[in-house]
């Protein structure tokens, strides 16, 4: 059998900014949901931050920013796009969760619920009522991925998406359980960085929220 040897692909994943409902409410696929004021600062931050490092990526560049569907990520997007010279593209393999029945529920009341410790403790066995579970959420972004990596051999690209597909993505990456996922933090526009090689990926930085040091090649 022949060896593998296309180029690595560098994906930078990185979390919408913060809205309106951020640490309080479940918003989901809810439409309509935009930035808030913070949230646009956040993702201007996180645009210069990737910018600066641009050149020194594999590929010498950014050669995609990709896109959940959802208004609050391609806000995101949008900035890091202009930034890097390019156009925010969508890929609906991104888009969050469907929370289903739970979407927009306020958080602290979320937290009563018995069925909460199964999302916290063994999320593999839980479903969303009348929603995805974190098994499809988790197979889901990561083969949008695996085609966008494969489509990009060799060069960087961004992947902006929300909190717990990511989470999902970086579990897969670090060998670890979907069980365990939820012991990952992924923050507003934090900079999740994976490097897919041939033989496996390899995870550069997590939940990085400041100047991107460590992610050309060594």
């Amino acid at each position: 059998m022949a060896a593998n040897n296309r180029s690595p692909t560098l994906v930078l994943y990185v979390r919408h900014g913060r809205t309106p409902t951020t640490g309080a409410r479940l918003p989901g696929r809810a439409p309509g949901l935009h930035l808030s004021d913070e949230g646009r600062s956040q993702a201007e931050a996180v645009a210069a931050h990737v910018a600066e490092v641009a050149d020194h990526l594999p590929g010498r560049g950014v050669a995609a920013v990709y896109s959940s569907p959802m208004e609050r990520t391609r806000e995101t997007a949008a900035p890091i796009a202009r930034a890097v010279g390019r156009r925010v593209r969508t890929a609906s393999g991104l888009i969050e969760c469907e929370f289903g029945a739970w979407t927009g529920r306020r958080l602290k009341d979320l937290i009563k619920l018995k069925a909460w410790s199964t999302v916290q403790r063994q999320p593999s066995a839980f479903r969303f009522p009348k929603g995805e579970s974190f098994a499809e959420m988790q197979a889901r972004i990561t083969g949008q991925v695996a085609d966008l990596v494969a489509r990009h051999p060799g060069e960087t690209i961004v992947c902006v998406s929300h909190a717990d597909p990511i989470k999902a993505a970086l579990a897969q990456a670090l060998g670890t359980p979907l069980d365990l996922f939820q012991r990952l933090v992924v923050g507003p526009c934090s900079v999740s960085a994976v490097l897919h090689g041939p033989e496996r990926p390899t995870v550069l930085t997590v939940n990085s929220t400041g100047r991107l040091v460590g992610l050309g090649p060594s």
